[in-house]
């Protein structure tokens, strides 16, 4: 896997991965457990959906 996400993409990705989560942890609606995939992007600097579309946020 090739990096293709950095810099603001990156965190902005891991925030609202873990506020969707925090929220379906709490009470909220099932579909809010999908903030797995943003979160799982950020953290891992690549997104399949970015590779399929040739998008690179990463400056590498």
């Amino acid at each position: 896997m090739k990096t293709n996400v950095g810099g603001v993409d990156k965190w902005l990705r891991i925030a609202v991965g873990l506020l969707l989560i925090v929220w379906a942890a709490t009470g909220g609606p099932v579909w809010a457990w999908i903030g797995v995939v943003p979160l799982a992007t950020g953290l891992f600097n690549f997104c399949p959906l970015y590779a399929l579309l040739g998008f690179n946020t990463c400056k590498r």
